[in-house]
């Protein structure tokens, strides 16, 4: 009788490399292998997701460990119950966020800014960045045991999303959907671009309230140097208080540089309780002073420049920054006898750009715009509909529930999204001018005439690049080949999961939906399931200032990747955040360890033939110790079976980790030791321990894969038709 023998001990960092290796050679990550090889049939129904692209800006970390671990669970199981199952992986050119590092690293260096090494320069320079980055991702990425198809990988930026991205421009500007106008965006000073709503970041700052004498009225602002321009003075049309004043009447009032004439606007959006429900308006600046002056046809004009300082209008004032001049023309406002009071400790929410840190300066610029309320042509809904709808009638899910509502807020209250990006890394906007003449899509092939004399006749293409999120909204698709009609759009599309944090429900999933619904008429995923912040052992979130972030890689080389990606998913519900520490690690390593003596014990009672014998058929239970056992076991399946049908997974994750602990390993091992000993119960407690542990390895294999696999290939060899990642999943027995 040969016995298979396993070492003392299990050592995760010597065995997982080797494990990922072995899968990469069988080439099961990929779907058309595992058919080709039989091991999964030809009409079998899809299971995709297509993993989140990280960012290339520098190294993961363990938040993105946890959008591995949850996509590589459901993507393991999905692929051990026989499904065609495709998980794309890809990086994402974060156009800029990328940049701003970059930047940052030349002139900390060099001292040199972009304009000094040119854009052709520059942007080697950033894409040589994104190509170090990227390997390093990728190989974080093997590391975490990602089961993803590198066959099919992509790139936000790549020749073949660029032509998507081309081409969905064109067919949106061709039905009317895009357009460049003259609106108020959010201008970040510091990083010298327009950036969305979404990557707005308010902080509570503690200022100054002023309030100001403004002919008959008081008015007030936290903002004195915005003031140059006011000349509309708004009130609501039923204020009593101010009912001798007419809609359009025209007063002379003394101001910061002098007389000017101030113009009375009634209008109901005025809240007519705060202060003294009266407000003056700077429409350059203010994106509700701006649609009231879009309402009324009124004057706009600027009063700070894009570098946040203040333009001739200012006066005296001219050039200043804002810190610098806000208390010197409050300083004039006094002597004038203009001032009113100043409230000490007024707290305003100022917005922030989240990449730079610069204090948003609205302004009215020329910038290109998705119009999210304009009817489609020939289908009778807008952009904003399309959003809305399959979230409404629950042909998307999203878990947890309640993000549904958060949802549908943002949905009602989305302006026209602004796509333009005044950087030099990213998709190039693909519109052409050449006198009045604009060519939007590909490149134009008239270039016009070529003498010297005629260079202003040729073509020259937009300089700004698109919103990052534009082309990471066409990502389902894209990536299976669209434009095109391909085969892998056509057996792929719906995906089934998006999987990701709840912080980008708006930046990402709702523009997927977006893009899906107008390009394909399709939702691009069944399924949302998102995942809170991945916080330190005090709940604070991981940065490097604080220096409290943990390297996948590091954690994999200490524990084993098993231990980490326990330590992620037990007890950790959908969006709420979580907190990881090397201590909370560390425990989930003695789960690995447990398994490993389990298998030991198992393999050091039974013979290498007993277990290519008993593993295939149930065993029948001889004692109430084996009708316990394979009782549990069976509710075990049954449930974990449940929860992972519905995406419950730190339930099944909790389930499995119970059931091996304590009623396989703490009761039964202990109970079969005896058995053992009774030659008439040897041989049915044989099977009973074989088969235990073969469908245990199963249970687990979703969440720890490594320490199961390398277990596996001891008991049934290494070749790639043997790999535990493609057996089929348990089944209870009678």
């Amino acid at each position: 009788m040969s016995v298979i023998e396993l070492p003392k001990n299990y050592d995760a960092a010597a065995t997982e490399p080797g494990i990922y290796q072995r899968w990469l050679d069988s080439g099961f990550f990929n779907p058309e292998a595992c058919i080709e090889a039989g091991v999964t049939k030809a009409d079998a129904k899809p299971f995709t997701i297509m993993m989140p692209p990280p960012n290339v800006t520098g190294i993961l970390h363990m938040g993105h460990a946890m959008m591995l671990t949850l996509e590589d669970v459901m993507i393991r199981y999905a692929r051990m119950r026989g499904y065609r199952t495709l998980w794309l992986p890809g990086t994402d050119h974060a156009a800029i966020a990328t940049q701003a590092r970059v930047e940052k690293d030349i002139y900390k260096k060099e001292g040199k800014s972009r304009h000094d090494l040119g854009r052709e320069e520059f942007l080697r320079r950033v894409e040589q960045f994104a190509k170090e980055s990227h390997e390093t991702i990728g190989a974080q990425i093997k590391v975490m045991g990602a089961s993803c198809d590198w066959s099919r990988e992509a790139f936000t930026l790549d020749e073949k999303r660029n032509l998507a991205v081309r081409t969905m421009f064109k067919r949106m500007y061709d039905d009317g959907l895009i357009y460049r106008g003259n609106r108020i965006v959010n201008w970040d000073p510091k990083g010298q671009t327009v950036i969305s709503d979404d990557e707005l970041v308010y902080t509570e700052q503690k200022g100054k309230f002023y309030t100001f004498k403004y002919g008959p009225f008081n008015i007030g602002t936290a903002r004195p140097e915005t003031k140059f321009g006011d000349k509309y003075v708004v009130m609501h049309p039923d204020d009593k208080r101010y009912a001798e004043y007419l809609h359009g009447q025209k007063l002379q009032v003394e101001w910061i540089n002098g007389i000017i004439e101030a113009t009375i606007i009634k209008d109901p959006v005025i809240d007519m309780e705060f202060g003294t429900g009266v407000m003056t308006i700077t429409p350059w600046h203010s994106r509700e002073d701006f649609a009231l002056a879009e309402k009324y046809k009124l004057d706009k004009e600027q009063i700070i420049d894009t570098y946040g300082k203040l333009l001739p209008v200012a006066g005296e004032f001219s050039g200043m920054k804002i810190n610098e001049a806000r208390e010197k023309i409050v300083e004039k406002l006094q002597a004038k006898g203009l001032l009113v009071s100043i409230d000490e400790n007024y707290i305003n929410r100022v917005a922030t750009a989240e990449r730079t840190g610069g204090t948003i300066e609205p302004q009215i610029m020329l910038q290109w715009f998705v119009d999210v309320n304009k009817k489609i042509p020939g289908r009778n809904k807008s952009l904003k509909e399309l959003m809305r709808e399959p979230i409404a009638d629950n042909r998307i899910r999203i878990i947890p529930e309640h993000w549904s509502k958060t949802y549908f807020h943002w949905i009602d209250n989305l302006h026209d999204w602004c796509i333009s990006r005044q950087i030099w890394y990213g998709h190039r906007i693909p519109v052409w001018y050449r006198g009045e003449e604009v060519h939007v899509g590909e490149e134009p092939t008239d270039a016009g005439p070529s003498s010297a004399e005629a260079s202003a006749s040729k073509w020259t293409q937009d300089p700004d690049t698109l919103d990052t999120w534009f082309s990471s909204g066409l990502w389902t698709f894209s990536t299976l080949g669209w434009p095109a009609t391909t085969e892998d759009l056509k057996l792929y599309h719906p995906t089934d999961v998006l999987e990701t944090g709840y912080e980008i429900l708006f930046f990402w999933v709702a523009r997927m939906i977006l893009m899906s619904g107008y390009a394909l008429e399709q939702i691009p995923f069944h399924t949302v399931y998102l995942h809170g912040t991945v916080r330190d052992a005090q709940g604070r979130k991981m940065s490097k200032s604080l220096g409290n972030g943990i390297d996948p890689i590091d954690i994999a080389a200490k524990f084993g990747a098993d231990a980490g990606r326990m330590a992620l998913v037990v007890g950790n519900t959908p969006g709420t955040d979580s907190r990881i520490s090397e201590d909370k690690i560390r425990a989930y390593k003695y789960f690995a360890n447990k398994l490993w003596n389990i298998a030991r014990f198992v393999l050091m009672s039974v013979s290498e033939e007993q277990v290519k014998e008993f593993s295939s058929t149930p065993p029948t239970p001889a004692t109430d110790a084996d009708k316990k056992i394979l009782l549990m076991l069976n509710a075990t399946i049954s449930s974990v079976t449940d929860n992972l049908d519905r995406h419950v997974i730190h339930e099944a994750a909790n389930q499995v980790y119970q059931f091996t602990w304590k009623e396989l390993a703490d009761v039964y091992l202990e109970a079969s030791k005896e058995q053992l000993t009774d030659e008439s119960l040897k041989q049915s407690t044989s099977h009973m321990l074989i088969w235990c542990l073969t469908n245990t390895l199963k249970l687990v294999h979703p969440f720890a894969p490594f320490v199961t696999e390398e277990l596996w290939g001891r008991l049934f060899g290494s070749s790639p038709a043997s790999v535990l990642m493609i057996q089929r999943w348990p089944t209870t027995t009678p």
